[in-house]
């Protein structure tokens, strides 16, 4: 099926409420306008470089996400068009991300990740460290970030009991941290095989890559 006719079917299976992001990592440009012409304005990408260069190449209209980690060297190369960082583990990353918005004359919107997979191979903070860190004076002394919400990524698995545990764990763990921050609105998780799970865990924006553009292609 084509790019336009995936992205018509899972917009009609999500709710409203809920932002759909494009995952159009390793994918060209190409696939990435049929999209766009189909409608969609907000696309995700892992690596700083690749997104850079769809930027300079794409209409200016689209609000890009970085979904994947984040290595302070590379902030820099984003600041001045991201609209969205999903992946946020430190304090320090923070503090960059800060820095370079600032360099910019903007405030970037970011999102804490939180640690809810049982994997090793998984960022993410505790739910104690992002809440001391929301908390801290250090925190609010940062003028060009705003922390609009968290995201986590459920553990890789056929058991979808347990993604169902850990979404849950982090809808329960938003709410938590709501409590002394009301700026906290969006809560991503889910992708392409777990995103209706998710919605029903709570979710309000879900990464959806292959259900939309194919396979990534990993060759390129």
């Amino acid at each position: 099926m084509s790019i336009k006719t995936n992205l018509e079917d899972i917009k009609a299976t999500i709710p409203e409420h809920v932002t759909l992001v494009a995952v159009s990592k390793t994918k060209p440009v190409c696939d990435l306008m049929d999209a766009y012409n189909a409608g969609q304005r907000i696309f995700g990408e892992n690596k700083i470089q690749e997104m850079a260069d769809k930027y300079a190449e794409m209409p200016k209209d689209i609000e890009w996400h970085m979904i994947g980690h984040v290595q302070r060297n590379k902030v820099k190369y984003m600041a001045e068009f991201v609209s969205l960082i999903h992946g946020v583990d430190s304090f320090k990353l923070l503090k960059e991300i800060d820095k370079q918005a600032k360099n910019h004359v903007r405030i970037i919107k970011c999102l804490l990740q939180i640690k809810i997979a049982e994997e090793d191979s998984k960022f993410g903070m505790s739910v104690s460290d992002a809440s001391t860190l929301l908390q801290s004076d250090a925190f609010s002394e940062l003028k060009n970030i705003k922390v609009v919400g968290l995201m986590g990524m459920a553990t890789f698995t056929d058991n979808m009991t347990q993604v169902e545990n850990e979404f849950k764990f982090l809808n329960n763990t938003f709410s938590e941290l709501k409590n002394t921050n009301p700026d906290l609105e969006i809560k991503s998780m889910g992708m392409s095989g777990d995103y209706q799970l998710a919605i029903e865990c709570g979710s309000t924006m879900v990464r959806v890559g292959s259900s939309i553009f194919g396979a990534r292609n990993y060759n390129n």
